[in-house]
C-alpha cells in the first residue's frame, strides 16, 4: 500500500470556512455561539484557536471535524463540503483523513503503546503486521522507543499524551485536531509536548488544529485565530509576527 505523502507543492488551502453561524436554542432564547466565522488554513500549517471558555472555540473545532452541524455557513476541507455531508459520510471522512489528540489521552489501559497506537489502523482493514510496523515506527517518532511495552499506567502523563500523539499520526491525516492537548500536564511537560507537536507536523507537513484558552501554548502556532463570543476578533501570523485582516 503506498503511504501517503505531501510536498510542499500541495501548499495552499487546505480548509475554508466561509461564513459560520452555529445558534443554540435554550428555552426560548437562541444562542450565538459561532456568529459569522470565515477564515483559511494552509497545508502545513500549525493552527492554533484561543479563547476563553464560552468563546466559541470548542463549537468550532467540533464543526470542522464535522461532530457537529453548522446552522449556516460552508466548512471546505480538502475540497470536500463537510456540512453537506450525512453521518455515514462524515464517519468515513474522519476516518481517512483526520486524527485527534485528546486533553484526557483516551488510551486503553489494558494495551502498551504498540497497541494503542495501532488501534485506529485496525478500522482501516490493515493486516496486524502492518498496523505493528507502523505503530512502531510513530512510537519511535515521538521518542518513546524504551516504552513501546508500557501500558498507560505505567507512563507518565507526558509519556501518555506522546502516545496520544503518535495515534493521531499513524494514520497519516492529512489535518490533526487537537483539543486543549496539555490540559492534563505541568507547565514544562506541556511544552515538551508542544515542541514535539511542532516538530512532527513540520517533519510530516501535516495540518494542525489546536483549540487551547493558554495563550502561552498558542505561541508555537504559526498562526493565531483569537475568537470572543463567537467571532474572530484577531489573526496573527506568528511566522512573521504580524497581524492579519480579520
Amino acid at each position: 500500500m503506498s503511504e501517503k505523502g505531501y510536498t510542499k507543492k500541495d501548499s495552499g488551502p487546505v480548509i475554508v470556512v466561509k461564513d459560520l453561524y452555529k445558534v443554540y436554542r435554550i428555552g426560548e432564547n437562541r444562542v450565538r455561539a459561532l456568529n459569522g466565522v470565515s477564515f483559511s488554513i494552509n497545508r502545513g500549517e500549525f493552527c492554533a484557536i484561543v479563547g476563553t471558555s464560552g468563546s466559541g472555540k470548542s463549537t468550532l473545532l467540533n464543526m470542522l471535524a464535522g461532530l457537529e452541524k453548522p446552522t449556516k455557513g460552508e466548512i471546505i476541507i480538502t475540497g470536500e463540503h463537510m456540512e453537506a455531508k450525512n453521518e455515514n459520510q462524515l464517519v468515513k471522512f474522519r476516518r481517512e483523513h483526520i486524527g485527534f489528540i485528546f486533553q484526557s489521552f483516551n488510551l486503553m489501559g489494558t494495551m502498551n503503546a504498540v497497541e494503542n497506537v495501532a488501534l485506529p489502523l485496525t478500522f482501516q482493514g490493515i493486516s496486524k503486521k502492518e498496523r505493528i510496523r507502523r505503530a512502531k515506527k510513530m512510537v519511535h517518532l515521538v521518542g518513546l522507543d524504551k516504552y513501546w511495552d508500557h501500558r498507560p499506567n505505567q507512563m507518565s502523563g507526558g509519556q501518555q499524551q506522546r502516545v496520544g500523539v503518535a495515534r493521531a499520526l499513524v494514520v497519516k491525516p492529512e489535518i490533526i485536531f487537537a483539543d486543549e492537548p496539555t490540559g492534563n500536564l505541568d507547565s514544562n511537560t506541556s511544552k515538551e509536548i508542544m515542541n514535539l507537536m511542532q516538530n512532527v507536523v513540520r517533519e510530516q507537513n501535516q495540518t494542525l488544529i489546536m483549540v487551547t484558552h493558554d495563550n502561552t501554548l498558542a505561541g508555537f502556532a504559526d498562526r493565531i485565530i483569537r475568537i470572543v463570543d463567537g467571532k474572530i476578533v484577531e489573526m496573527i501570523d506568528n511566522t512573521i509576527g504580524k497581524k492579519e485582516e480579520g
